[in-house]
């Protein structure tokens, strides 16, 4: 009885500081992180929103703060701040692309984004409940449905909002051109160009066999770009093995027609390649979208330690070539940069199931962050008519 008293006084007081901090027309987002990779999800939404002077964007890095630098160092102009300076603030959203949950005394509207497509660790099935949530921005009605299926969410949810993946509209809307990615790189446009893409893991492809396949493409003429995930960067075992793949790949890649990517968000890599590697990875998914041949290393370990959603084992299989050896690999590479086309028809399905209306994701994800912050859209943020309710 007591502790339903002070709950409700609890939310009594929110309210009212939310009311009041609202009056004045400005409205605050706390953007939570755990790597660089979390913020190219919402990076798109903060950049269309960036010059409306009435939202104040922060970022924060709940779990590991003393990387908060190095996360948002592709977060041009953002406040950082430290999540215990968030914890005294008072935010009208909260805005995190992984199951984060930083402490916010004051109350805010919290938002989940995602920050991929890959169905690893549980996204597609979490085994807690997802009703603490005011938004949760899915990707697609396949997950959405997966979350109600395990029991996260209600059918009815007032969370609910199929929003799409917002990172992704840059690959049909022509943000960026293959020659564009190419030219900085130093790799000649000419050449086909292959993307190698594995996901993080000590039992990822890279670890079984990175060096030597990348010895054997560079070795075939093609130019290679090799897109580390954020946590391979990180030299600790459980996500890379305890390898410095920076410093163990710099020496392989130099002087050669090879190169490791520079930037975090895989996107303009993505846009280069005419052909991708992965092992099992949100990147492999998104490639779809570019409807090119997919190369996929298959890693049973690999599925099992990242608990991947059998059904997004299964998808992925069906658009690429499922490859075991390193040989097995390079044969794929060559057929697929040979007939393009083949796959081209379940690459196209595939991509519909799991985008839900790709171009337009950012569009809806601001529309609904406006919503959330109950604050009238700003005309330029909002490119296209969307609605903000679905």
């Amino acid at each position: 009885m007591i502790g339903s008293v002070v709950a409700r006084s609890v939310d009594a007081l929110r309210r009212a500081d939310r009311s009041f901090g609202q009056r004045s027309g400005r409205r605050s987002v706390l953007v939570d992180a755990r790597t660089p990779v979390n913020f190219t999800m919402v990076a798109p939404v903060y950049r269309a929103m960036s010059a409306d002077s009435r939202v104040d964007f922060y970022f924060t890095a709940s779990e590991e703060p003393h990387r908060l630098r190095d996360i948002y160092r592709e977060a041009e102009g953002a406040r950082l701040i430290q999540p215990s300076v968030a914890r005294r603030m008072r935010f009208d959203a909260y805005v995190a692309s992984d199951f984060m949950w930083q402490p916010l005394p004051r109350g805010t509207c919290r938002i989940q984004v995602f920050h991929g497509v890959g169905g690893k660790y549980g996204f597609d099935a979490p085994t807690t409940s997802m009703r603490a949530w005011d938004r949760i921005f899915f990707v697609n009605q396949r997950r959405l449905d997966n979350f109600v299926k395990a029991g996260a969410i209600d059918a009815d949810s007032s969370a609910i909002r199929l929003v799409g993946l917002p990172k992704a509209d840059a690959l049909v809307n022509g943000t960026w051109t293959r020659g564009g990615v190419l030219e900085p790189l130093g790799l000649d446009a000419a050449r086909p160009t292959v993307l190698y893409a594995p996901t993080w893991s000590p039992a990822s492809s890279l670890n079984a066999m990175g060096t030597d396949l990348i010895n054997r493409l560079l070795a075939t003429g093609v130019n290679l770009i090799v897109k580390l995930h954020d946590r391979s960067r990180d030299v600790r075992a459980f996500y890379s093995g305890g390898v410095d793949w920076v410093g163990a790949l710099t020496p392989v890649l130099d002087g050669r027609r090879g190169v490791l990517a520079p930037g975090h968000d895989i996107t303009p890599y993505l846009v280069a390649a005419d052909a991708m590697i992965t092992d099992h990875s949100s990147a492999g998914f998104e490639y779809l979208l570019r409807d090119r041949p997919i190369v996929r290393i298959h890693r049973p370990e690999l599925i099992r330690d990242a608990n991947i959603h059998p059904d997004y084992v299964t998808l992925l299989a069906s658009v690429a070539d499922s490859v075991d050896t390193v040989d097995e690999v390079v044969r794929a590479v060559e057929r697929g940069l040979a007939d393009p086309d083949r796959l081209g028809a379940t690459r196209r399905a595939v991509a519909t199931d799991i985008f839900h209306a790709p171009g337009g994701a950012t569009a809806r994800a601001v529309c609904n962050l406006y919503d959330a912050i109950d604050l009238d859209p700003w005309p330029a943020a909002v490119a296209q008519e969307v609605p903000c309710r679905q």
